[in-house]
C-alpha cells in the first residue's frame, strides 16, 4: 500500500484526473455529436485511449521529476523521488516502463491515437530532458505545455473516436470551441503553474514568467485569461453553439465565472500554501469544463429524442 501511495504521488493526480477528463469528455462528445449509442466495441476502445493517455502521463511527468530531484526538494519535497520513498532506478523503470506501454496500447489501437502519443511524448521529453530541456525557457515551458493539453490531446482524440465510431476523421464546431477554450486555459495553467515554485527556481536558475515579471502579475495574468475564456463560452452558447441546450451552457459559465472571482479575491500571494490552493483550484475549474461541455451536448441529445 506504500508503494501504491508514492506511486500515485508519482503521477502526479491533479494532471491524471485531468487525462481522464478529457479522454472520457471527447469520447461522449463524440457519441452525441454522432448519434452513437454506447456499446461494448467503442467502450473497449475508450478503454485502451485511456489506459495510453494515462501511461504516457506517467512517462511525462515522472520524467520531468528524474531531472528535477534537487529542485523538487525544495518546491515539492512531498514528490517521492525528492524525498527518497522511490529510488533513482525505481523512478527509471516506472518511466520506461510506462513510456512503452503507451506507445505499444496506442499503436494497437489506431493511427491517430498513436500519432497523439507520441507526439505527446516527444514534446514531454524535449520539456524536460537535458540539453533541450524547454522548461528553463518561459516562452518554451508554456509552448509544451498548451500545445499537448490544448491541441495535441482535444484534435488527436477527437480524430480517433471519429475514426473508430463512424469511419469519419471531422472536426465539428463543438470540439473546435472546447479545444480553443482549453488551449487558452491551458495558457493560464502554464504560466501560473510556477508561482508556488518561486524559491527552488530562482536557486536552480529556472527561468520562469514568475522571476521575469513577478507574482502579482502573473496572478492576475492567469485570472484574467480565464476569464477571457468563460466570456468567450458564453459568448459561444449564445452566437454559435445554438443547437446546444443554451440556458444550462450559458449558466453554468457564469457560475464559475463568478467562483473564480470570488475565490481570487483572497489570495495571498505571499503564502505560499494560499498560491498552491488556488492553482489547485484552476485545475478544479479545468476539470469541470470537461464534465459541463459534454453534459451540455448529451443534453442536447436528449431534448432531441424527446422532441
Amino acid at each position: 500500500m506504500n508503494w501504491v501511495k508514492s506511486f500515485w504521488k508519482f503521477s502526479r493526480p491533479h494532471t491524471i484526473i485531468g487525462t481522464s477528463l478529457s479522454v472520457l469528455a471527447l469520447y461522449f462528445i463524440s457519441l452525441a455529436t454522432t448519434g452513437t449509442m454506447i456499446n461494448p466495441v467503442n467502450l473497449k476502445q475508450m478503454m485502451a485511449v485511456w489506459f495510453a493517455c494515462l501511461c504516457g502521463n506517467v512517462y511525462i511527468v515522472g520524467l520531468n521529476q528524474l531531472y528535477d530531484i534537487k529542485i523538487d526538494r525544495v518546491n515539492k519535497p512531498e514528490l517521492p523521488l525528492a524525498s527518497g520513498e522511490f529510488t533513482l532506478g525505481q523512478g527509471k523503470l516506472i518511466v520506461g516502463v510506462t513510456g512503452c506501454l503507451s506507445l505499444i496500447v496506442a499503436a494497437l489501437s489506431g493511427t491517430w491515437l498513436f500519432a497523439t502519443v507520441a507526439i505527446s511524448l516527444v514534446i514531454g521529453t524535449a520539456y524536460s530532458t537535458p540539453p533541450i530541456r524547454l522548461k528553463q525557457f518561459p516562452f518554451w515551458a508554456a509552448f509544451c505545455i498548451l500545445t499537448v493539453r490544448g491541441v495535441i490531446v482535444n484534435i488527436g482524440l477527437f480524430l480517433h473516436y471519429g475514426d473508430k465510431l463512424n469511419g469519419r476523421e471531422v472536426l465539428n464546431p463543438y470540439v473546435w470551441t472546447l479545444t480553443l477554450f482549453i488551449l487558452l486555459f491551458t495558457v493560464a495553467i502554464a504560466i501560473f503553474k510556477d508561482v508556488p515554485d518561486l524559491e527552488g527556481d530562482k536557486q536552480y536558475n529556472i527561468n520562469t514568467f514568475t522571476l521575469v515579471i513577478g507574482k502579482p502579475a502573473v496572478f492576475n495574468l492567469s485570472r484574467g485569461v480565464i476569464t477571457v475564456c468563460y466570456c468567450g463560452m458564453i459568448a459561444a452558447g449564445l452566437f454559435w453553439l445554438t443547437a446546444l441546450n443554451v440556458s444550462f451552457f450559458v449558466a453554468s459559465h457564469l457560475i464559475l465565472l463568478g467562483l473564480l472571482w470570488w475565490r481570487s479575491r483572497d489570495v495571498d500571494l505571499e503564502q505560499k500554501s494560499a498560491i498552491a490552493d488556488f492553482y489547485q483550484f484552476i485545475w478544479k475549474l479545468f476539470f469541470a469544463e470537461y464534465l459541463l461541455f459534454p453534459i451540455a451536448c448529451l443534453i442536447t441529445v436528449v431534448d432531441n429524442y424527446q422532441l
